[in-house]
């Protein structure tokens, strides 16, 4: 076996209290966990996941790279605290209301996910890396699961229904976040960039037959700008979805 196999399963900061710990010794002024947080959010936002750094993090608050880790034993912990951080932003549906349409609260909850992918397009990357067992994190994945089971499906089918609703919200916002990236990259604006590109991928002679037929589905669907053309193909999937989960019901 190599060292690979050696290694040990990847932990959290949510297990053996490392979110709530403290190293020993006196605590840096004018720090919290809070803080450190927000600003490393801000950082992701601003800079990306690739130029993250520890100490590019203790240079914007004005700290040694020594006083973050007084609060955070190492930067995936860092990076985990701020993958639920923005988790708590989503606004979810109570799944408990009486009056509520479950097909109401799976829009609500597909927009809010695909909104927080598109508003930081570092989450995509971190999903998949981290246990994602965060306060915030597990209270978005109750709600989902009380919506699902509100559906009618059997709870042999209920994980099924999940995946298809969430990881297509999950590629439709990653993609989403890549282009608004991409565009803000080239100082251009989103419309600005998809002309650019294609125009460019026009000008290729192997591309041409694929790029007719791109414009005619294109101009059928509709939309005057990126922003409309990516809201009308998300609402009108996300309700296939929907469709595609009642008629599954039946079935059952």
């Amino acid at each position: 076996m190599g060292k690979a196999a050696e290694r040990p399963p990847r932990t959290s900061v949510w297990l053996e209290g490392k979110a709530h710990r403290r190293r020993g010794g006196g605590q840096p002024s004018g720090l919290d966990r809070e803080r450190i947080t927000e600003v490393t959010v801000r950082l992701l936002d601003a800079e990306g996941l690739p130029k993250f750094s520890m100490r590019r993090l203790a240079g914007e608050l004005n700290v040694t790279a020594m006083s973050v880790y007084w609060y955070v034993d190492t930067k995936d912990d860092l990076l985990e605290l701020a993958l639920d951080a923005v988790m708590g932003e989503m606004v979810l549906p109570d799944p408990e209301a009486a009056d509520a349409d479950w097909r109401d609260q799976v829009r609500a909850l597909a927009r809010e996910y695909r909104a927080l992918l598109v508003r930081h397009p570092w989450v995509s990357a971190l999903v998949g890396t981290f246990l994602n067992i965060g306060p915030n994190n597990l209270a978005f994945s109750r709600v989902v699961q009380r919506v699902m089971r509100r559906t009618g499906l059997p709870a042999k089918r209920l994980t099924s229904g999940i995946s298809a609703v969430f990881q297509f919200v999950y590629g439709y916002g990653t993609l989403e976040g890549h282009l608004s990236t991409r565009a803000a990259a080239t100082g251009m604006t989103m419309d600005e960039y998809f002309q650019d590109a294609v125009s460019t991928v026009t000008e290729a002679p192997q591309a041409a037959d694929v790029m007719r037929e791109s414009r005619a589905l294109m101009e059928a669907r509709g939309g005057e700008t990126v922003e409309e053309m990516l809201e009308r193909d998300f609402e009108f999937a996300v309700e296939l979805l929907i469709a595609g989960i009642e008629t599954m019901v039946a079935r059952e």
